[in-house]
């Protein structure tokens, strides 16, 4: 809803496309680093096979067979290179996400817990709780996840109040996006982006009418009530996902944490 009282359209945005904001805050040292490795892989890569074709035009002028073995050893080098830089790969995008699957833990364990609490309180379809989550088995889990493909709230005021718990956790989603950057993660980077837009989005609105529900102009307008959904739902999935990877990987951390959220869920539960 604008100024003059009038429903904001969908076409109207209240917060910078994202094209426009990742340019402000990408960083050029960092993405100009890997094109100019590329570039200057490729330099290496294309002298190894120029060495290659030298020994095989000198054996063709000269027809001494060592030069056919000489101009095979530049490709079997190439060879292992590439190899070798695939192992390496992979093993720093394991230890990448291995230091993710930490820095996840402490985030959903402090700042970010109330956040997923209320969300899952407000829960009609699916209804699943802290310690329903806690007791599954790894098979239970996955199916939860499933089932959480399609979500419904209880009432507009539940989702009002975990919209603020995502107002609340800006800070967080910040600090989890510069994360995402440093250990080079572009999907959570889009997702962070995706989030923060919509808090703006929210503050905005709150600015201009502080009285009202942010929920009740998403029911009027599709643009707000798409994006907000995605977010709370979203919220869902990835921590089923995230409760799915530690099960799996991590139990002993697993069961602490959701021995936490089982706790922190009864203190805040209001009493019958």
């Amino acid at each position: 809803m604008g100024p003059s009282g009038q429903f904001l359209s969908p076409s109207h945005n209240l917060t910078l496309p994202f094209p426009l904001c990742y340019k402000h805050m990408r960083n050029p040292v960092e993405e100009a680093s890997f094109p100019m490795q590329l570039a200057k892989n490729i330099g290496f890569y294309l002298g190894i096979v120029a060495a290659s074709a030298l020994f095989l035009v000198i054996e063709h002028f000269t027809h001494i067979e060592f030069f056919l073995h000489l101009a095979a050893i530049p490709l079997e080098v190439l060879v292992a290179i590439f190899i070798v830089e695939k192992m390496l790969e992979r093993r720093e995008t394991k230890e990448r996400r291995r230091q993710l699957l930490f820095i996840k833990s402490h985030m959903f364990r402090t700042e970010m817990r109330g956040l997923f609490i209320t969300n899952f309180r407000g829960l009609k379809n699916p209804a699943i709780t802290m310690r329903q989550i806690r007791e599954a088995s790894l098979e239970d889990l996955r199916k939860m996840r499933r089932e959480a493909e399609t979500i419904e709230y209880r009432s507009p005021e539940e989702m009002e109040e975990i919209i603020r718990e995502y107002v609340k956790a800006q800070p967080v989603w910040a600090n989890f996006m510069e994360r995402a950057i440093t250990y080079n993660f572009e999907n959570i980077f889009l997702d962070m982006i995706y989030i923060l837009h919509f808090i703006n989005d929210v503050k905005a609105f709150k600015e201009r009418y502080p009285d009202r529900l942010f929920i009740h102009e998403a029911e009027r307008n599709e643009r707000l009530m798409t994006k907000m959904r995605k977010v709370l739902n979203d919220g869902i999935q990835k921590f089923l996902d995230y409760a799915v990877e530690l099960k799996e990987k991590q139990p002993k951390v697993f069961i602490d944490l959701m021995t936490d959220y089982e706790i922190s869920d009864g203190i805040h539960r209001p009493r019958p």
